[in-house]
């Protein structure tokens, strides 16, 4: 899901709506905070799902939704995509723009909520979310945004970890009920779209990295037609 630190402002090298932070301020600190207790949160190489359904597709603009430290935006941009990546977290912006300029890629950053990020609409051949922490609103205004953003002819893949959306709220605050799944999102699908992938699947987990332990993957790939 996610992981935070103490909050800082993101580097002035990060575009972001309006200059700034398009969100709410409580779930930034929230993800600083668990950056911030680790120096590397993430394993540092793309998800294997990622891997696995992007390798028949052809090179073209893809939303990377809640980058992280930037494993997956370094990837797609190092097979000739043009990235945009999203997140909400600061600090974990940061260390991705460094990533960035260490390996000599261009990923166009922005800091922002999914829901807030002002996104041109229908516009990415490819909108990738890996195990994203997308809050779940009566409005399913986050359902809406992921859909809202994949281009005629483009691809929505969602992946997320099997299991967690059946779990109970435990004492750590964390409740399923509170997020959005992709059972969620399929149920939003209307004739504009082809499902391709809908299925449980061993993960293929990088080493190391928060989430290492969970040992299967939901993986909902849809196409839209026009």
């Amino acid at each position: 899901m996610t992981d935070n630190i103490a909050a800082q402002p993101p580097a002035s090298a990060i575009p972001s709506p309006a200059g700034g932070y398009a969100g709410d301020p409580a779930v930034r600190a929230q993800w600083d905070n668990r950056y911030a207790e680790r120096q590397q949160l993430w394993s540092g190489r793309p998800n294997g799902a990622l891997v696995a359904e992007v390798a028949g597709l052809t090179p073209g603009r893809v939303l990377d939704v809640g980058c992280g430290e930037g494993a997956d935006a370094l990837w797609l941009a190092g097979g000739g995509w043009d990235v945009t990546a999203l997140e909400v977290s600061g600090v974990a912006l940061e260390r991705a723009a460094a990533h960035a300029r260490d390996a000599g890629l261009a990923v166009r950053w922005v800091h922002a909520e999914l829901t807030e990020a002002a996104l041109p609409p229908a516009s990415f051949d490819l909108v990738s979310a890996q195990y994203p922490a997308l809050l779940r609103t009566p409005d399913a205004a986050a359902e809406r945004a992921l859909l809202a953003a994949v281009a005629p002819g483009g691809v929505l893949l969602l992946v997320h970890h099997a299991g967690m959306d059946t779990r109970q709220a435990h004492d750590s605050g964390f409740d399923p009920a509170d997020y959005v799944w992709p059972s969620m999102v399929a149920d939003r699908l209307d004739d504009g779209w082809e499902v391709e992938v809908d299925e449980q699947r061993p993960r293929v987990a990088p080493d190391g990295g928060a989430g290492a332990h969970h040992t299967d993957d939901l993986v909902l790939r849809v196409r839209r037609l026009r």
